[in-house]
């Protein structure tokens, strides 16, 4: 009798704790489920948020604003922050040189930076220009203290003009540059900085060149003309762009605490009452990184301070007497990156959820079509621009192949900025050559095993998807054939360069 009481008592115990796991599987299952949904929902409110831009474009792509009249020209000064840019700093300085603007007007400055021979090629430089009428100042830091936006507020606090430019070493401002921007910042004293319209000197270099160049076109052409007719907040890009020097000093000035300075200005600079213009019928064409590795560092520097950026305006901006709209708008603005972690989860979590089904209630549908948005916005931003926009569409399914597979560098950029630590300003190097063979050129980084793995773990969940959710399969080997790209591209850039570079 004993003995089948203890034989029912270890029956009934194991019993239990079988319902204990299945219940404790079951709410694990259902939290995951949540997680998706929720991850999901954001990416939905993402894509609503670049549906609006495209409708706001849409209803406003005709409008265009001519410079209007000056009678005296005001002086400006343009800010050249370099470092270490020996392949492009002749083809800036000449181009600044050709500006046409009134010489007794203009004045420039050279943010030296530099521990290489940039430094020697802008010495040899300068009696040339100067003998050519240009006001040109060369200033070198002993440290190298806040980066750029310690450079451009070091030299600000030299200048006793109210308008200043800033151009990056790789960029070739047009001649009539200043003509066709300054004249805005006269005839309206509430405007704090015009921006323009970033074009692509390399663009046909190759793959990740193409890519690059359709999506920066999407963001000048759709998203920053339709935030800047709408009333909505605006960023200062970083270069072409012209500031009014009260403006920065209103807003707090140059701050080197996020790795985005441009971002971080812009937000201070508009929430403490000033207004941004945009001009996309200006156009200051620069380089884009024709390496992996470099853009890749590019990504990861700007998503990194972008979400630092968030983190610190996002009460300030709620804060603010704004209306709901602008500040909807500008969150969903400073939270650029975030859809990446998003995506990177939901790829993660896929595998635990299909087996049990349940996937198949969790809006595959509607985000499927909210993802529509950006296909929209890259083919209008083309057939705004090209004639030949439907051959440059052609670089589409590479942009979404790139744009997928940098998920996992963005997503470990986005959470180091999350965190409190300092950064270092790692500058995105410019070729105006072969990049292979310029020391410049970046080796293989962290990132790599990374992609990898995920590669191999997207193509197991697209094995598990062909048996319990056909449909899932196109987006699952979308994850897969995006990390092996990105991953490839990586390894065949470290090939090269070990060839050429040996």
């Amino acid at each position: 009798m004993h003995s089948t009481l203890c034989q029912f008592r270890a029956e009934y115990s194991t019993l239990d704790s079988r319902l204990l796991y299945a219940r404790l599987a079951t709410m694990a299952l259902s939290i995951l489920s949540l997680v998706y949904l929720l991850c999901a929902l954001l990416l939905i409110l993402h894509a609503l948020g670049t549906a609006v831009l495209l409708l706001v474009y849409w209803r406003t792509r005709h409008q265009s604003l001519a410079p209007p009249p000056v009678s005296v020209w005001p002086r400006v000064a343009v800010q050249l922050p370099v470092y270490n840019e020996r392949h492009v700093i002749e083809r800036l300085l000449a181009a600044v040189a050709a500006l046409d603007y009134p010489r007794q007007c203009l004045k420039v400055q050279v943010l030296d930076d530099s521990i290489d021979e940039t430094s020697a090629i802008i010495r040899r430089m300068l009696p040339s220009l100067r003998a050519q009428g240009l006001d040109i100042q060369h200033l070198q830091r002993s440290q190298r203290r806040g980066y750029k936006a310690g450079a451009l507020a070091e030299g600000l606090a030299q200048l006793d003009c109210d308008l200043v430019a800033v151009l990056d070493a790789d960029f070739v401002p047009p001649p009539d540059f200043l003509r066709r921007t300054v004249p805005h910042l006269v005839a309206d004293e509430r405007i704090g900085m015009v921006q323009t319209r970033w074009g692509h000197l390399n663009w046909p270099d190759n793959a990740l060149t193409r890519g690059q160049a359709l999506a920066l076109d999407g963001h000048f052409i759709v998203e920053q003309t339709a935030r800047n007719r709408a009333g909505w907040f605006i960023n200062f890009s970083g270069s072409g762009g012209v500031w009014r020097r009260s403006c920065i000093l209103e807003a707090g000035g140059w701050s080197a605490l996020t790795l985005t300075e441009d971002l971080d200005l812009s937000y201070r600079a508009q929430l403490a009452g000033w207004r941004f213009l945009y001009l996309p019928d200006v156009v200051v064409p620069a380089e884009v990184p024709p390496q992996m590795a470099a853009w890749k560092q590019q990504q990861a520097r700007w998503a990194r301070g972008s979400t630092r950026t968030l983190i610190g305006l996002l009460l300030p901006l709620w804060r603010a007497p704004l209306p709901p709209a602008q500040r909807i708008m500008a969150t969903l603005h400073l939270c650029q990156y975030l859809p990446h972690p998003l995506m990177l989860l939901m790829l993660l979590l896929t595998p635990l959820l299909l087996p049990g089904g349940q996937l198949h209630t969790l809006l595959p549908g509607p985000l499927g079509l909210a993802a529509l948005a950006p296909l929209l916005l890259y083919v209008l931003s083309q057939y705004a621009l090209y004639p030949d926009w439907r051959r440059r569409l052609r670089a589409f399914p590479l942009l979404l192949l790139l744009g997928t597979g940098m998920t996992f560098n963005a997503t470990l950029a986005v959470l180091a900025g999350l965190g409190a630590g300092a950064a270092e300003f790692r500058r995105t190097p410019k070729f105006a050559q072969s990049w292979a063979v310029s020391r410049y050129a970046l080796r293989i980084d962290r990132t790599l095993a990374g992609e990898l793995l995920l590669a191999a773990y997207a193509l197991a969940a697209t094995l598990i998807a062909l048996a319990h959710y056909p449909a899932l399969v196109p987006w699952l080997a979308l994850y897969f054939l995006a990390f092996t790209l990105v991953a490839g591209l990586s390894l065949r850039d470290q090939l090269l360069l070990a060839r050429l570079r040996p």
